[in-house]
């Protein structure tokens, strides 16, 4: 599936548009002229632009503007004018504008990838992380925890991929406003499970969150709760194992329980309900831990984390305690938090979140990360914070050895 905008005549809009979206295209926008196209690239975040060739949709700044964002232009020329214009431009897909649809959808399916750090060739991941989000019942925010996280290592340039893996149902898809018919990671571990799944199938089956400078794949959750004999300890091992040679990160939505099923049934060779989870924090380099920042989540959390211990090594765990407010703890909400934290849990190091309800509500309803929907939000600022502290710490400038030119002039 492809993010499209169109912009072309209204009968070859007509004529395509039914058979893009039946061929699985997501239509992000309808516009006209190439001023408005310009006004609305960053917020509608196309993968691809297809556009009449003329000069009302197609100009050298639009192109321009595209590169820089990663967008794909194809554009369909009815006259040999159009199709100058085009050439006048540099631009080399271009299609007659009565081509087929069948043409048409093969050329936005076929084109060249555009790698995730623009300007740089692509080239195979050589190393990966699998970051697992964890916490305990009682909804911390474990969905917007993982959206967001994957959202701000995809704005650093890296490859990222999001699975929702909570055996309980996944969450992700709706979040993201994404098509969630077909279960991706189900998908993914049943290919695993017969040693098929490579990287062209992840590519097949994953759908894309598509942002300027911050694209990710996404493998969506289980439809419904009933399905969870689906997400299998080793074909889920299996997936995430195959997934590492795929994206440079993996972030993990995890279920919440921990419980080994076994110890509640006789029957040794059941299918397990937690197991997914378990698989996922077992093969995870790092775990984040999510907490809510009240009285009843600390609790939970406290016991979830003796839980988390005792199957992830606590050097691999992330603390993080979200909506810390002072509505329910008092005065000097983070002090309170972070005493709790070690007090109870010997945990001496945790990462505090803001409670940002209206950013995070704005980000739900348009079906967008906070980069997308509040880029200037308390909550993603603290998130980004984290990101390029603790798993992608941006690297100290080079001291420069020798005088500075403020030193040499006075010299």
């Amino acid at each position: 599936m492809t993010r499209l905008v169109l912009a072309l005549d209204a009968r070859t809009e007509e004529r395509l548009l039914p058979a893009l979206v039946e061929r699985g295209h997501q239509i992000a926008g309808r516009l006209t002229g190439w001023r408005e196209l310009l006004d609305r690239l960053d917020a509608l975040g196309p993968e691809v632009l297809l556009v009449g060739a003329g000069r009302s949709t197609l100009t050298a700044e639009l192109v321009a503007a595209c590169d820089e964002r990663g967008v794909r232009v194809v554009a369909l020329a009815p006259s040999d004018a159009d199709r100058a214009n085009a050439s006048a431009i540099g631009l080399h897909e271009v299609l007659d504008a009565g081509a087929p649809a069948e043409e048409v959808d093969a050329l936005i399916r076929g084109g060249v990838l555009v790698p995730a750090r623009i300007g740089e060739p692509a080239a195979p991941v050589r190393t990966s992380e699998i970051i697992a989000v964890w916490g305990p019942a009682g909804a911390p925010g474990r969905t917007t925890i993982s959206i967001n996280v994957a959202a701000e290592l995809a704005a650093l340039g890296h490859t990222v991929a999001l699975v929702d893996s909570d055996p309980y149902g996944g969450s992700i898809a709706p979040a993201l406003g994404l098509l969630d018919e077909a279960p991706g990671f189900a998908s993914a571990c049943r290919l695993a499970g017969s040693d098929a799944l490579d990287r062209n199938e992840l590519e097949r089956i994953a759908q894309r969150y598509s942002s300027p400078r911050g694209s990710f794949a996404v493998l969506t959750g289980l439809i419904g709760p009933q399905r969870w004999p689906e997400l299998g300890d080793e074909r889920v091992d299996a997936a995430l194992t195959m997934m590492r040679g795929w994206a440079e990160y993996i972030v993990v939505d995890t279920g919440f329980s921990l419980e080994r099923d076994e110890e509640l049934t006789s029957d040794q060779f059941a299918p397990r309900r937690n197991a997914a989870t378990l698989a996922a924090l077992r093969a995870a380099d790092r775990v984040i831990a999510l907490g809510a920042a009240d009285p009843i989540g600390l609790s939970r959390f406290l016991r979830g984390h003796a839980e988390l211990v005792e199957t992830v090594d606590a050097e691999r765990i992330d603390v993080i305690v979200n909506r810390v407010r002072t509505r329910v703890l008092g005065i000097d909400a983070h002090a309170q938090v972070r005493q709790t934290l070690r007090r109870f849990g010997g945990i001496e190091t945790a990462t505090l979140l803001p409670d940002d309800a209206r950013s995070a509500d704005a980000a739900l309803l348009a079906a967008r990360t906070l980069r997308d929907a509040a880029a200037k939000s308390p909550l993603r600022a603290e998130l980004r914070s984290y990101v390029e502290s603790a798993i992608v710490p941006v690297p100290e400038p080079r001291r420069r050895f020798g005088r500075s030119r403020a030193t040499a002039r006075t010299a």
